[in-house]
Formats: C-alpha cells, sequence, structure tokens
C-alpha cells in the first residue's frame, strides 16, 4: 500500500497501551503541549491497571528512584484525581508490627528519609486513631500519612476520559500496534507518524522490541486477590499491611534490621513467604474490602486462582483486623512483569523511542514519577 506521509496521521507523541504507565506519559506530554496520540489493543483497559488496589504506596518502596518517583506520583495524583473526578476514598496507611523485630524494623526505616513525616503509634494510641485493627500482642504500628487510594477500576477510565476532553489526547481502543519504527507506526487499522513513541505494554514481553527485552530476564507475577463484604458500618481509616510486609517492600526488607526478622518469619509463615503472600486491605466507597495479595513467577503462569493461597490471605485479614464477617464477593488475578534487578525498565531503542515496563508491581504509585523522569532526560 501505497501511503504518503502526508496521509498519515500525525503526532507529537504516540503511546501504546492505555494502562496507568501509557496514561502518566501522555499526560506529562499533554502537559508540555504535545499533540498526543494513546493506541490500545484492548476495547478498555482490563489489565493490571484496573485488577489492583487502587493504592498510591509512598511508605515502604525501595529507597532511591523508586521512592522519589513515589513521592511526587502521589502529588501528581493529588492534583488530577479531582480534575478527573477521580474519587480519593481513603488516605494514610496503618501498619501492624506484631513481632518485636518488626518493631525493630520500623525503628530503623524512621531513622531514614523515608520515614520523614510518619510515626510509630503505641497500641493504645493506634487503638483509638484506627479501631478496627486487631491489636492483640501488637508492638506498635507504623502510622504514614503518605498514601491514597482510589477505585482503580472505575479511575483508569476516568483518566482516560479526561485526558481527551481537558487535554485533546487521542485514544485509539482496539487497535494493535504490530511495528514501531519511530517515525512510523504501523497499527491493524492504520499507518501513524509521530515524532516520538514511548512504549508500555506491560506483559507483552515477546511482541514490540522483544529482541531488547530478552536480555533483561524479565518474568511474569501473577497474584491473586479478593473483594471481601465486612460487617455492616466497618470503616477503616486508611490502607492496612502487617508483619509480612516489612519483607517484601524494599524500603523495609533492605534495612539490616530486617534480616532476622526474615529469618523469623521463615520459621513461621513458610507457607506464607513460599506463595509470596503479605497483607495488604484497603476498602471501596460501598465498604467493601479489597484485600491481597500472593505473588507466583514464570515465563507463563497458569491462569488458575488457588483456593489455598485465598485461605492464606483470609487468615492473614482476620488476624489483622477485628472483623464478625468476612464474605467474599469476588474473587481474580492479576499479572504484571517482574524483574530481580530493577522496580523499572526504561529502555532506548534510539533517540526517539523508549519502552517503559514498571517491574515491581508499583504502577499506580510510581507511574507519573517515572514519565516526568523519561521526558526530562529525552
Amino acid at each position: 500500500m501505497n501511503t504518503s506521509r502526508t496521509s498519515e496521521p500525525h503526532y507529537d507523541l504516540i503511546v501504546v497501551g492505555a494502562g496507568i504507565v501509557g496514561l502518566a506519559h501522555a499526560y506529562t506530554a499533554a502537559r508540555r503541549g504535545l499533540k498526543v496520540c494513546v493506541v490500545e489493543r484492548d476495547a478498555a483497559c482490563v489489565g493490571a491497571s484496573i485488577r489492583n488496589f487502587g493504592f498510591i504506596t509512598v511508605t515502604g518502596q525501595g529507597a532511591g528512584d523508586t521512592w522519589r518517583r513515589a513521592r511526587r506520583a502521589r502529588e501528581v495524583w493529588g492534583e488530577v484525581a479531582p480534575q478527573a473526578g477521580i474519587d480519593a476514598v481513603h488516605h494514610g496507611l496503618y501498619l501492624t508490627a506484631f513481632r518485636p523485630q518488626s518493631r525493630t524494623v520500623l525503628e530503623a526505616f524512621l531513622r531514614t528519609e523515608m520515614g520523614r513525616d510518619c510515626e510509630l503509634l503505641e497500641p493504645a494510641e493506634a487503638a483509638r486513631r484506627a479501631p478496627e485493627l486487631q491489636l492483640t500482642g501488637a508492638q506498635g504500628v507504623l502510622y504514614s500519612p503518605h498514601e491514597m487510594r482510589v477505585e482503580s477500576r472505575t479511575a483508569i477510565a476516568l483518566l482516560a476520559r479526561w485526558l481527551a476532553q481537558a487535554h485533546g489526547v487521542e485514544f485509539r481502543f482496539g487497535e494493535a500496534v504490530l511495528e514501531v519504527a519511530t517515525p512510523r507506526v504501523r497499527t491493524a487499522r492504520a499507518l501513524l507518524h509521530a515524532e516520538r513513541v514511548v512504549v508500555c505494554t506491560n506483559t507483552e514481553l515477546h511482541g514490540l522490541f522483544a529482541q531488547r527485552l530478552a536480555p533483561h530476564d524479565l518474568r511474569l507475577c501473577q497474584l491473586q486477590m479478593l473483594r471481601v463484604m465486612p460487617q455492616a458500618g466497618f470503616r477503616l481509616p486508611g490502607a492496612v499491611m502487617a508483619d509480612l510486609s516489612l519483607v517484601r517492600y524494599h524500603g523495609y526488607s533492605q534495612l539490616p534490621e530486617a534480616a532476622p526478622l526474615l529469618a523469623q518469619i521463615q520459621q513461621e509463615e513458610a507457607e506464607s513467604l513460599a506463595h509470596g503472600i503479605h497483607l495488604i486491605v484497603v476498602q471501596s466507597a460501598d465498604g467493601s474490602l479489597v484485600v491481597g495479595d500472593s505473588h507466583h513467577y514464570g515465563a507463563a503462569p497458569q491462569p488458575f486462582a488457588s483456593e489455598r493461597v485465598d485461605a492464606l490471605i483470609l487468615r492473614h485479614l482476620r488476624e489483622t483486623l477485628q472483623l464478625s464477617e468476612a464474605t467474599v464477593t469476588e474473587r481474580w488475578v492479576g499479572t504484571y512483569p517482574s524483574s530481580a534487578r530493577t522496580d523499572c525498565l526504561i529502555d532506548q531503542p534510539d533517540d526517539a523511542t523508549r519502552v517503559v515496563l514498571v517491574t515491581s508491581g508499583t504502577g499506580a504509585s510510581t507511574a507519573f514519577g517515572i514519565a516526568e523522569d523519561v521526558f526530562a532526560a529525552w
């Protein structure tokens, strides 16, 4: 087909992928006055960006770039959400330490830059602020004011709609991108033209730029999550975590004080660790709790949820919150790319093209910060 360059739709930037990482780049570019098009293979965003907690997590993110990007992303979410009609369902984080060594880790964390504005609450004070917490035997509770929670199932669509209406971003849903050779982008329906292209295709590791991704030893991580309805009137004051998060989130786990805690948990919770379980609980506007999660890795994780894994997650839930009822109303799995080397992969096939993958499951928490870094270095 002979298509002249003048007949091709022309943009300053094409973003491949309409998950949160792609939308963050679209927003950052639009704010700089660029003409932006987002091309998404599915008819709507149905991947990891809507299958998560909607939890913009700062506290506990890995020291350095990840924590810095999370701090900035939280600021951007605070600016963007009200403009896009996205409700902040709740704010803050309560992390209960049930083991003395867990408290030691939290005390060490508070001595770092990352502990800024956080508090270590004694159990009596935690009970006053968050009576829904199960504090029997608790050694203390870390409180962080930084976190924010949105309903990811609706927030992503609202963000895309706002980008289109307020910033003129064009969306081409249901259109697979077959080839990127900037300035040309060939889709299943058209030949597009852009001065720059950002590829944010999440779990599609064997498609666009597969040869460049291969040396990074990426694998897929599959997680299990649940929606649980508690007793009537139950309200969380913020997101909730517990001890297992201290040996998973790098902001805690990479502290020297975390090593003895990991050894203890390996003895006491070997099965939970084997399934990559740590507890996160957030609440939706209807009162239901979004609960998770687990982590299983491989080149092609099987798409089948384990009842045993769900049972373990629910046990940790009941041990952490004062629930008289906990009825499971939904179960699902999510998948994201994972790397043992980095939390975010930014690859540069050429001067005009970037491939950006969040490889740590922290897309909602860091994407806006990542996008600003990408454009600042471009």
